[in-house]
């Protein structure tokens, strides 16, 4: 992407951040759809500009390489909350619960650091349980500064999790599929049953009472 496209792509991010008049405070999550792994919040407030800045966009828009380069510039420059459900949080209050759950925990620890005025969250649904003022974008990570940059952080904390869990537990190929329902991972579920990283209650239909555990 050339040069002018992306200032223009950072310019119009950062435009829509700043029509609030506020210190903004942009959430999103990654991992609401595997049947492994915790799901990931990230809460992220841009501080200031820096140069790779411009290059930030919807993670899932970027190559891993990128997330990843893109990651180590946005921890120091801006202000960044990483919060996290585990599987057995999923598993007993349900993945939008636990979600929320990840989200507060981000914001958390942005507020230990920084004070702001609202949060724009990814999505359709407010963040059950925030007290504080808030707003739901769809597509947001495509129209927000703070919450594109927000999707990188929760985007590559999981991955690297996932592959550490890959690392117990390497028959599973978790550092390829990063917990997603593939062809192979499926596959591997029933040869192997699950694992301690499994979610549950997302495996009744494939193992249909099979589950064996590891």
């Amino acid at each position: 992407m050339c040069k002018d496209k992306l200032e223009n792509q950072k310019n119009e991010l950062m435009e829509f951040d700043e029509k609030y008049n506020k210190i903004v405070v942009g959430v999103d999550e990654a991992g609401r759809g595997p049947l492994a792994g915790p799901v990931v919040a990230g809460a992220v407030i841009v501080i200031q500009d820096f140069p790779e800045l411009q290059e930030i966009n919807d993670s899932k828009k970027l190559t891993e390489k990128k997330r990843e380069r893109l990651f180590e510039a946005i921890e120091k420059n801006c202000i960044v909350g990483i919060g996290i459900a585990s599987e057995k949080e999923i598993d007993e209050m349900n993945i939008l619960n636990a979600t929320f759950l990840a989200m507060r925990r981000a914001i958390n620890q942005v507020a230990e650091k920084s004070a702001f005025d609202i949060v724009l969250v990814d999505g359709n649904h407010l963040i059950r349980e925030y007290e504080g003022e808030q707003e739901c974008i769809v597509k947001g990570d495509s129209k927000s500064l703070a919450i594109a940059t927000a999707s990188i952080v929760a985007k590559v904390t999981r991955d690297r999790m996932l592959c550490e869990i890959a690392k117990e537990f390497p028959e599973y190929q978790f550092e390829k599929h990063k917990g997603y329902g593939t062809k192979k991972h499926r596959e591997i579920l029933l040869e192997k049953g699950a694992c301690r990283y499994h979610r549950k209650t997302f495996l009744k239909k494939i193992l249909d009472g099979s589950e064996k555990k590891k």
